[in-house]
């Protein structure tokens, strides 16, 4: 049960990232893929800034969101 709640948290959270990076994004699939990277890395980059979102599901999602907007971040930067 816990990959399926990772992948599905992953999918919503790439899609929101997408939705806010105008022009960042690389396809609905890609960004899915980056949504689940960036919950990993928005997991690892706010426990280095002792940060704390909300507990549960909203949280997990703009945790994902912020990390996979980071990764499209810096990713636009190589795509130009």
């Amino acid at each position: 049960m816990g990959l399926l709640y990772s992948l599905l948290i992953g999918a919503i959270a790439g899609w929101l990232a997408g939705k806010l990076m105008k022009g960042g994004g690389f396809g609905i699939l890609l960004n899915i893929i980056i949504g689940i990277v960036g919950g990993i890395v928005g997991n690892w980059l706010f426990g280095q800034l002792n940060i704390s979102l909300i507990d549960g599901v909203v949280g997990d999602i703009l945790t994902g969101a912020i990390g996979a907007s980071v990764i499209l971040f810096l990713a636009g930067l190589f795509k130009k």
